[in-house]
């Protein structure tokens, strides 16, 4: 792979420039280090093992807009728009707050919804807003901090619990010219309170394509609880760059499901942190591609504290030239005793130019724990489809049976009923057309 010009990152420096005004004067030295340690860093090679599989290069020979105008129409979310019960909708259009299609929830002490700009003065912003995250290493972190203007704040203060979810709707409109957006969120639980976030991402283009550069920090109370469905479903020829970053306190719970299953370059980083003793976190990911879609998850939990548990499962459905990669690493620390943490991923090939590559890893440093580790990448099972087969059932449609029978065990973890029954419904249109 070839070195990434400096003409790349001289582009994102004057796009930083060109609006820095904008930016609230507040956050000006945050913004200002940011931009200086994007520039030190510049964007990941190949050369970076942590960046083996996945190139960046494709992202970077595109000139991306930074727009903060919104322009969208309820039409132009109808099918986007959620159903059920739910607590607040806000959709954010490239990355900026559209008030008008939002539906806002009626802020009070115990629960706050709105936009990260508009709350930079709030106690809990002021305590946790860069804390979870380090730019110092990551190049599309710091490139974030230093471009973002608004986001998702979501404060659960103590003792608040709710069934009712919370929507958020991040679309990217690039149909008069390629866009870029950056958000930024920050969800706060404290202490005894639950909440459900549905946090989606999808597009709006034909020609041109769109970047999304998203940061999510997450700080979980003690005895907290929350459930978080990320839904990437952009299209086929969009790139995002995730990194959410999560931090629990003692006796608390934290599940997320990440579901891939669109986009030219997908790349997901999590980062848990189990800062105190008895957590209890739960990761399951997705990702259904095709074409020559490409989506590199990596994770890291970090067990930082004893008797935690973590449970990690990532399937993947990969046709015809698509790449998946998935890296996973447990770090259990000396005093982390009586650990509980597991780790698996599981990939099916439908085609026999799809690829993937897969690296769980175990680093533990305690020695009273309970860890386990595993990978299988194969084909769909041959006994299984003639089984399907010999009861006059098509060749396609029972690998569309087979193939949907091992996603649902993911998207089943999906408490949000209307996100779940809809994740199900692309996954399946998707299977019956081959993955795509």
């Amino acid at each position: 792979m070839k070195e990434i010009s400096n003409n790349n990152i001289s582009e994102y420096i004057d796009q930083f420039k060109a609006v820095e005004k904008s930016f609230p004067s507040s956050l000006t030295e945050t913004k200002n280090d940011a931009i200086k340690q994007f520039s030190e860093l510049g964007f990941p090679t190949k050369k970076n093992e942590d960046w083996k599989y996945t190139d960046v290069s494709e992202i970077l020979k595109s000139k991306f807009t930074f727009s903060q105008k919104t322009i969208l129409t309820r039409k132009d979310i109808e099918s986007h728009i959620p159903t059920g019960e739910f607590l607040c909708f806000l959709v954010f259009e490239n990355g900026i707050l559209n008030r008008e299609l939002s539906v806002s929830y009626n802020n009070n002490n115990k629960l706050i919804i709105g936009n990260l700009k508009d709350h930079l003065n709030h106690p809990a912003v002021k305590k946790y807003f860069e804390k979870a995250v380090i730019t110092k290493n990551e190049s599309f972190v710091s490139l974030n901090t230093a471009m973002f203007n608004e986001g998702a704040f979501i404060y659960a203060d103590k003792n608040f619990v709710s069934e009712k979810p919370i929507y958020l709707l991040f679309i990217n409109d690039s149909r008069s010219l390629p866009v870029i957006s950056y958000v930024r969120n920050l969800f706060v639980t404290e202490k005894s309170s639950s909440i459900k976030i549905s946090e989606n991402y999808f597009s709006i283009n034909s020609v041109n394509n769109a970047f999304t550069n998203s940061v999510s920090e997450i700080f979980i109370g003690e005895n907290a609880h929350l459930e978080l469905c990320k839904n990437e479903s952009e299209n086929l020829n969009d790139y995002h760059i995730d990194y959410t970053s999560v931090i629990q306190d003692a006796n608390s719970d934290f599940l997320i499901n990440t579901i891939t299953s669109g986009g030219k370059i997908t790349r997901n980083n999590l980062n848990i942190e189990l800062h105190g003793k008895n957590c209890s976190a739960r990761l399951n990911g997705l990702y259904v591609i095709s074409g020559d879609s490409h989506v590199d998850n990596h994770s890291f939990v970090n067990h930082a504290s004893p008797e935690c548990y973590s449970n990690e499962l990532y399937k993947g459905v990969i046709d015809g030239k698509a790449h998946g990669v998935f890296n996973g690493r447990i770090y259990v620390r000396r005093d982390a005793q009586k650990t509980n943490a597991y780790q698996s991923n599981k990939s099916l090939l439908l085609s026999d130019d799809a690829v993937m590559n897969s690296k769980p890893q175990l680093e533990i440093y305690a020695d009273d724990v309970k860890c386990s580790h595993g990978a299988t990448t194969g084909q769909l099972d041959a006994e299984a489809m003639f089984y399907l087969r010999s009861r006059g059932i098509g060749e396609q449609q029972a690998r569309t049976l087979l193939t949907t029978a091992f996603a649902e065990e993911i998207v089943n973890n999906i408490s949000i009923e209307s996100t779940r029954e809809n994740i199900k419904k692309s996954i399946q249109e998707k299977l019956q057309k081959g993955a795509g």
